[in-house]
């Protein structure tokens, strides 16, 4: 598929997005993936995910704010999901940070995410490497990732996306580089929380790979253009949300734009 198509097929589909994601997260992720064309659902409670998980296009986990009953609940989510043949996507924030939040991600991953979406230092980390991040914050370069991204898609079976000022994504075999968006974007808390909502909505119409390049390049040509009328981070936030409905399927294939190894 191209990605063009995948863009085509998520408005006219508008996939259900079922979002398990963090308290800052929630209303940009939600908002982010409406103006895409999709719908979200912020479920979360473990009481019904076993029942809405399956009638979902897709399901994606955010570990940015845990507690012991998020974590139930994304368990037997992600359980729901491979048992239902729903692709969901795994965002471990600051995995690295705690004992705890390490303990999480390395059980969740255990349950076979489709796509594993995180900046630099968070991929390094999953693959066992040194990582310099501070908190949810990168502190090293998608570059240096590159080889970790492709070793930890091909361990897990999965699509792994590293996200930066160039977005590398893998599937352990094929590679993928994406450029675009703006320097303003890691000033906006919540804008790769956000990413990894929109990279869900299209992993419910388009295979994983394609999905995550979908969503990484549309994210970045809305980026661009919302940083052509931004003043700063503020009105930044409200110009991306306004340019991502406004951002057409040939537009994910510009020349530059996706670079494919």
């Amino acid at each position: 598929m191209k990605i063009e198509q995948a863009l085509a097929d998520l408005r006219n589909q508008a996939p259900l997005v079922q979002c398990i994601t963090n308290y800052v997260a929630m209303n940009i992720a939600a908002n982010v993936v409406l103006a895409a064309g999709a719908s979200p659902a912020m479920v979360h409670a473990e009481a019904e995910v076993a029942n809405f998980v399956p009638i979902s296009g897709a399901l994606t986990i955010n570990i940015g704010t845990l507690s012991p009953d998020w974590v139930a609940a994304m368990q037997l989510a992600a359980d729901t999901a491979v048992s239902a043949g729903v692709p969901w996507v795994l965002d471990p924030v600051a995995h690295f940070a705690t004992p705890y939040r390490g303990e999480v991600v390395r059980d969740l991953i255990t349950r076979g995410p489709t796509i594993i979406r995180g900046n630099a230092s968070e991929i390094l980390a999953l693959s066992g490497a040194a990582a310099a991040g501070k908190g949810a914050d990168s502190g090293d370069s998608v570059a240096d990732a590159e080889s970790a991204a492709i070793s930890l898609a091909q361990s897990q079976g999965c699509v792994v996306a590293v996200t930066g000022e160039v977005d590398f994504v893998t599937d352990g075999d094929r590679r993928a580089r994406v450029t675009g968006g703006s320097e303003i974007m890691p000033m906006i808390t919540a804008m790769g929380c956000s990413l990894t909502a929109l990279m869900g909505a299209f992993a419910a119409v388009a295979p994983p790979l394609e999905a995550a390049v979908a969503a990484l390049a549309h994210f970045a040509e809305a980026g661009l253009t919302a940083a052509q009328r931004a003043d700063g981070p503020g009105s930044f936030q409200v110009a991306f949300l306004d340019a991502l409905p406004k951002v057409q399927p040939s537009d994910l294939d510009k020349p530059g734009r996706v670079q494919w190894l």
